[in-house]
C-alpha cells in the first residue's frame, strides 16, 4: 500500500483545513488533549483502532487516514483566489514579462524546452522527454471542462475585462478568445510535459522552484553556468500563449513536499486590473485550496489532487517520473497565422496580444502542430543527438487530439530527419571520425577556435584561451533550406546564434557550420565552465545570440562584447578557409590530355536590359569607443546594364512599437560604389560592392550597447 505523509504533519493540516482545534478532536473522540499532542508532534502514532474514529471525525475513509497520500475532503473546497487591488490605487493592466514574447508557439517551444533542459535530472543519465499535445474541446467536453475549472466563477472577472478592451491591450485579446469560445464553441489547450525533470519542488510561498515559477515573476533559480535561462521570463511565454491568460499545473516532484510527490496542482490565471462587484482586483489569481493559515483562509495554495480530479482537469501524466506538466488554456498562435517564424515577427507592437478577432486560424491545431515540430527541429536539434559515449539530452514529440480523438499522430522529432547536414556533424564530432579537410562527400571537417575570455570586474588582461569546436559539412536537405550558416550553442545544446557566413569564395559548394562552445565543445576543455558564464552573460531574454548586455558589462567591462566579435571572425574566417575550392596547377591534367580536348569558347551571356537592384548580402558591426555603430557592408550586384542607387537605412532592433531610424555621421564607398549625400552609386558592370558607415551618436534613442541594428539597402530616396 502506498504511504505519503507522515501522521502528524498530515493531521495537523486536516484539523486546519477542517477548521477544527486539537481539543475538539479529542472531546469527539473521547481522548485526552495530550494524546492529540502527541499525535501532531510525532511522539506517538495512534492505534489502529482508532483510525476509523479520527476517519469519522475528519469526514473520511480509514484507507485515507491509513495511507495519507491526500487531503481530505471535509477541508474548504478548492477555488479561486484574487489578489486584492493595491492600497494605494495603483494598477497593472497587464503582466510586463509576456509582452516580451510574442504570442507564438514556435516561441513557446524555445522558451519551455530550455527550461525542461535546464531541469534535467542527470543523476541517470537519461535524457528528460517533452511532450507538446494540442487538445480541441468541443460539445460536452468543453462544458464538462469549463465546470471543472469553475469558469461561472471566473467569467465576471472575464467580462469585466471585455469592458474595458477598447483600452487595454490584453483585454483586447482576452475579449477574443471568450468570444472565440462561445461563437465557435471550442477552446484549445496545449499540454507541455516533462519527464527525468526535477519538478516544482519548494514550499508554496518561501524560495524554490515552485515559488518561482507560480507566485514570482523575474526570478530564474536556474544554477550551473550549463543552464539556459537566467532572466526568469521564459515562464512568461505560458501565459503569453493562452487567449484567456490561464495555466494549470501538475508536478511530480522529484523531492518530496510535505511527504508526498505526485498531483501537485495549481493554476494561475494573468488578467489586468479589473473592478467586479464594486471590488478591485490587481491582475493575478490562483486556483488551489484556502491556505488555512492565510488570513481569513483566503490565499490559494497548491493541493494534492486526486486521479479523478487531475483527469477532469485534463492534467493525467502517463507515469510517476518527476516533471511538470502545464496546461495553457485558450491557446492561440498569432505570429503563426501571419506565416512568422519566431526570428521574424510581422508587427513588433503587435508582439505578445495582436487583436485576433476573427482569425480562426490562430487555433488550428493542425498548423500548430506542424510549427511546434519545425521550431523544435530547429532549434534542438543538437540536444536531441547523440553519438559516441555522448547521449541525448533530449526527447521530444508532438501530437492533436480532439475531444480525445488522434487528429495529427504523436510524432517524434527526429534531428536526422529535420537536420541531416547539421546532425551529421555534431554526430561525427561524437564519434572521433572528422577530418581536417574536405575531400569527400559526407565527411566533416573539425578546426578549434580560440576564445579569449576576459578577467571579471573590468581588470586588463585575459583569464584564458577556450578553445571551441568548429564543424563544416556539406549542406543536405536541412528542413530549414537555408543553407551557408553557422549555428552556435553552449552547455545545454540549444542553438543560441544562426548567422550567415559572410564574403565567400564564388562558386563556395553549399555547406553547413556548427560551432560548439563552453562546455558543448566538452566537459574537459579549457575554460569551458568560465566560457560558459561569459557567453550565458552576454545573452538577451530572448537567448538568440551573444553581445552586448548590461549584465556583461556590469561583470566584466564596457569592451568584453569584443572578445565575442573576434571569436565570430575566427570562425567565420576558418569556415571560408575549410571550404575553399583548391586551385588547380597550370600542369595538372597533363599535356597530352589537352590535346586530346577540344574545347569551344562558350558562348557570352546576354547581359540582361533594364535596372537591377544590388542585395546587402554581408554585415559585419561594431560599437565604437564613442557608443557609435561602426559597419561594413557587402552588397551583391546581379548582371545588368543600370544599376539602381540604393541607400543604407540604419534602425534600432526593438521588441515593441516601429524602428527608431539613426542618421549617418559618416558614409563612404569602399570598393565598386561611392557614396553621395546618403545614396550609394554602383560602378557600371561591378558585381560587388562594400561600403562603411558609422552612425550619428546624437540620433541614438538609447544607449548603444542595449541595442540590436538593422541595416537596410533601399531603392530610391530610402524610404
Amino acid at each position: 500500500m502506498e504511504t505519503g505523509e507522515e501522521f502528524g504533519p498530515w493531521l495537523a493540516r486536516q484539523l486546519k483545513l477542517a477548521g477544527k482545534t486539537q481539543a475538539e478532536l479529542a472531546d469527539e473522540l473521547k481522548l485526552t488533549r495530550a494524546a492529540v499532542s502527541a499525535w501532531i508532534t510525532g511522539r506517538s502514532t495512534p492505534r489502529p483502532t482508532v483510525m476509523g474514529d479520527i476517519a469519522r471525525a475528519l469526514g473520511t475513509d480509514v484507507g485515507t487516514v491509513h495511507t495519507r497520500t491526500t487531503d481530505t475532503q471535509a477541508g474548504l473546497p478548492v477555488t479561486w483566489y484574487h489578489r486584492p487591488g493595491y492600497p494605494d490605487g495603483g494598477r497593472d493592466l497587464g503582466n510586463a514579462a509576456a509582452f516580451a514574447f510574442d504570442a507564438d508557439v514556435q516561441v513557446l517551444a524555445r522558451e519551455t524546452c530550455q527550461n525542461s533542459l535546464d531541469e534535467r535530472l542527470t543523476a541517470n543519465g537519461r535524457p528528460v522527454k517533452v511532450r507538446y499535445t494540442l487538445h480541441e474541446l468541443t460539445g460536452e467536453a468543453l462544458d464538462a471542462f469549463r465546470e471543472a475549472i469553475l469558469w461561472n466563477d471566473l467569467f465576471p472577472h472575464y467580462a469585466a475585462v471585455s469592458e474595458t478592451a477598447g483600452h487595454q491591450k490584453v483585454g483586447r485579446v482576452v475579449d477574443a478568445g471568450v468570444r472565440d469560445m462561445y461563437e465557435k464553441g471550442r477552446l484549445v489547450l496545449l499540454r507541455v510535459d516533462d519527464y527525468n525533470a526535477s519538478g516544482l519542488i519548494g514550499d508554496d510561498y518561501a524560495d524554490g522552484k515552485f515559488a518561482a515559477v507560480v507566485r514570482r515573476q523575474l526570478e530564474s533559480l536556474k544554477s550551473g553556468p550549463g543552464a539556459g535561462g537566467s532572466y526568469g521570463l521564459g515562464k512568461a511565454t505560458l501565459w503569453a500563449t493562452s487567449a484567456l491568460g490561464l495555466v494549470l499545473i501538475n508536478s511530480t516532484l522529484s523531492v518530496p513536499h510535505e511527504g508526498r510527490t505526485e498531483r501537485r496542482v495549481i493554476g494561475r490565471l494573468e488578467l489586468p486590473w479589473r473592478e467586479v462587484d464594486g471590488e478591485s482586483y490587481a491582475g493575478p489569481a490562483w486556483f488551489g485550496r484556502p491556505d488555512p493559515d492565510s488570513p481569513g483562509a483566503m490565499v490559494a495554495r497548491s493541493w494534492w489532487a486526486d486521479e479523478e480530479t487531475v483527469e477532469r482537469l485534463y492534467l493525467t501524466r502517463e507515469n510517476d517520473e518527476p516533471g511538470t506538466s502545464f496546461l495553457i488554456v485558450g491557446a492561440h498562435d498569432v505570429a503563426g497565422l501571419a506565416g512568422n517564424s519566431s526570428e521574424n515577427s510581422s508587427d513588433p507592437d503587435d508582439g505578445f496580444m495582436g487583436d485576433e478577432e476573427g482569425d480562426e486560424d490562430t487555433r488550428d491545431i493542425s498548423t500548430m502542430h506542424a510549427r511546434l515540430v519545425e521550431a523544435l527541429g530547429r532549434d534542438f536539434w543538437a540536444a536531441m543527438t547523440g553519438g559516441g559515449s555522448k547521449l541525448p539530452l533530449l526527447e521530444v514529440s508532438v501530437r492533436a487530439l480532439r475531444n480525445g480523438e488522434v487528429v495529427v499522430a504523436e510524432q517524434q522529432v527526429d534531428p536526422s530527419v529535420e537536420q541531416p547536414a547539421r546532425t551529421r556533424a555534431l554526430r561525427a564530432h561524437y564519434e572521433g571520425t572528422t577530418v581536417d579537410r574536405l575531400t569527400e562527400a559526407g565527411q566533416v571537417a573539425a578546426r578549434s577556435v580560440p576564445l579569449k575570455l576576459p578577467l571579471s570586474g573590468g581588470a586588463r588582461g585575459t583569464l584564458g584561451t577556450h578553445q571551441a569546436v568548429l564543424l563544416v559539412t556539406e549542406a543536405e536537405g536541412d528542413s530549414d533550406g537555408a543553407k551557408n550558416r553557422l549555428h552556435s550553442l553552449r552547455g545545454n545544446r540549444m542553438t543560441v546564434k544562426r548567422t550567415v557566413v559572410p564574403r565567400l569564395p564564388i562558386g563556395t559548394n553549399p555547406f553547413q557550420a556548427v560551432l560548439l562552445v563552453g562546455e558543448a565543445a566538452g566537459e574537459t576543455a579549457p575554460f569551458a565552465k568560465e566560457a560558459e558564464e561569459f557567453l550565458r552573460a552576454a545573452e538577451p531574454p530572448e537567448h538568440d545570440r551573444w553581445g552586448q548586455t548590461e549584465e556583461l558589462t556590469l561583470r566584466w567591462s564596457p569592451s568584453a562584447y569584443r572578445r565575442i566579435n573576434a571569436l565570430t571572425a575566427e570562425a567565420n574566417n576558418a569556415v571560408r578557409e575549410l571550404v575553399a575550392r583548391p586551385k588547380r596547377s597550370s600542369g595538372e591534367g597533363g599535356e597530352a590530355l589537352r590535346k586530346a580536348l577540344t574545347v569551344r569558347p562558350r558562348p557570352k551571356a546576354r547581359t540582361p536590359t533594364g535596372p537591377v537592384v544590388p542585395v546587402l548580402d554581408g554585415l559585419d558591426a561594431t560599437v565604437g569607443d564613442g557608443g557609435e555603430w561602426r559597419i561594413t557592408g557587402e552588397v551583391s550586384i546581379p548582371r545588368g546594364d543600370e544599376i539602381v542607387p540604393m541607400v543604407p537605412v540604419a534602425q534600432l532592433d526593438v521588441r515593441s512599437g516601429g524602428r527608431p531610424g539613426l542618421d549617418w555621421a559618416e558614409l563612404v564607398g569602399v570598393e565598386g560604389c561611392e557614396a553621395e549625400d546618403g545614396v550609394l552609386r554602383f560602378t557600371p558592370g561591378a558585381r560587388r560592392a562594400r561600403f562603411r558607415g558609422t552612425t550619428d551618436v546624437t540620433s541614438h534613442p538609447v544607449r548603444t550597447t542595449l541595442t540590436r541594428l538593422v541595416v537596410e539597402l533601399r531603392a530610391g530616396k530610402g524610404e
